[in-house]
């Protein structure tokens, strides 16, 4: 395919492909494993990564790409094909997390800046021999109205290392995605959402502006405006996708080449759902997908438990969350595909 930047973030967001976020760190993904009683070591997170990667049902047909960590692009499967070849042979990119994760944000308790930025245009030139693509940063703002967090040097220290971090992607022949998550931990109603993610994707588009960033070969891949979840409440598919599509237009340039949202601690079929209703009211200036984690991967976690013999109903339950958002990202699902599955 072409190397464009164009046309790489054209092909992230395609005919309702969307990505797989495999880039947990080794500290979150034993987290995971310890849920299934599997011990988290280099060959079982290889091993686990190798399941989904070879499950060619979802990779052909529901999967762009994946985003992978350090070690797993480095990794070979269990026979010895490094796995990046196997993401590849399936039609999928693969793509890298180059940031080295959120820190505290000096003098402003509360907030976080991610770091990472310090010899990444080497990093990045290696990763593109690796075969990635594109790549991810991640930022983080928290919701504590109470104690004025997030602070406004906070939005704007964040936005400016992910305008940073997105031109010297672009310098490298790869695809930045920009993520800049509101969380949705707090107490915060959807309001608040709302207004903390107008400010911090306005400052966000700002800076990438000012970094000479070519929007066309970005993709953004932000927060749905959902009420916190110690709020107590909880957001209709319906309320999610209309405040998420008026927050989008006022603050997202048409030119981007997508939108792949991520799914930040909502449940499977919550973020499906959401997805769906953000794509029924549509048509949108952009193509809105998925990049998620948690909600397309804690179904099959669960059925393979470390278990070669249950590889293959792993593989099933992949290919059936990825199914159904690939379905959302077209404004196509329904819940009665849930109970039929």
């Amino acid at each position: 395919m072409s190397e464009r930047l164009e046309d790489i973030a054209a092909a992230m967001v395609a005919n309702g492909k969307g990505l797989l976020a495999a880039d947990e760190s080794s500290g979150t993904i034993k987290k995971r494993f310890d849920v299934i009683g599997v011990e988290s070591t280099a060959d079982s997170r290889r091993d686990y990564r190798e399941m989904m990667f070879r499950a060619s049902d979802a990779m052909t047909k529901y999967i762009s790409g994946v985003i992978l960590y350090d070690e797993t692009i480095h990794q070979k499967a269990a026979d010895g094909t490094p796995l990046v070849d196997i993401i590849k042979a399936s039609g999928a990119l693969p793509g890298i997390k180059v940031d080295a994760g959120a820190k505290p944000l000096a003098g402003f308790p509360g907030d976080t800046i991610t770091e990472g930025l310090d010899g990444l245009r080497e990093r990045l030139a290696d990763y593109y021999k690796l075969g990635a693509r594109f790549a991810k940063w991640r930022a983080v703002i928290d919701i504590d109205v109470a104690k004025g967090v997030p602070s406004a040097t906070s939005i704007g220290s964040n936005a400016h290392a992910l305008a940073r971090y997105a031109a010297l992607c672009q310098e490298a022949g790869i695809v930045p995605i920009v993520e800049p998550e509101v969380l949705m931990d707090g107490a915060h109603d959807i309001d608040i959402c709302y207004e903390i993610s107008k400010a911090t994707l306005t400052k966000l588009y700002t800076e990438l502006y000012a970094a000479r960033v070519v929007l066309e070969g970005t993709i953004l891949k932000p927060n749905m405006v959902l009420a916190g979840k110690k709020s107590g409440k909880v957001s209709s598919p319906d309320e999610v996708a209309e405040k998420t599509i008026k927050l989008f237009r006022e603050t997202v340039p048409a030119a981007i080449g997508g939108i792949a949202f991520l799914s930040g601690g909502q449940s499977d079929e919550q973020a499906t759902a959401n997805l769906n209703a953000i794509n029924a009211i549509g048509p949108h200036p952009w193509k809105l997908t998925f990049s998620y984690g948690r909600a397309l991967q804690a179904a099959p976690q669960k059925a393979w438990s470390g278990k070669a013999a249950n590889v293959a109903a792993a593989q099933a339950a992949f290919a059936h969350r990825a199914h159904m958002n690939h379905l959302a990202a077209l404004g196509q699902w329904q819940p009665t595909l849930e109970q039929a599955a």
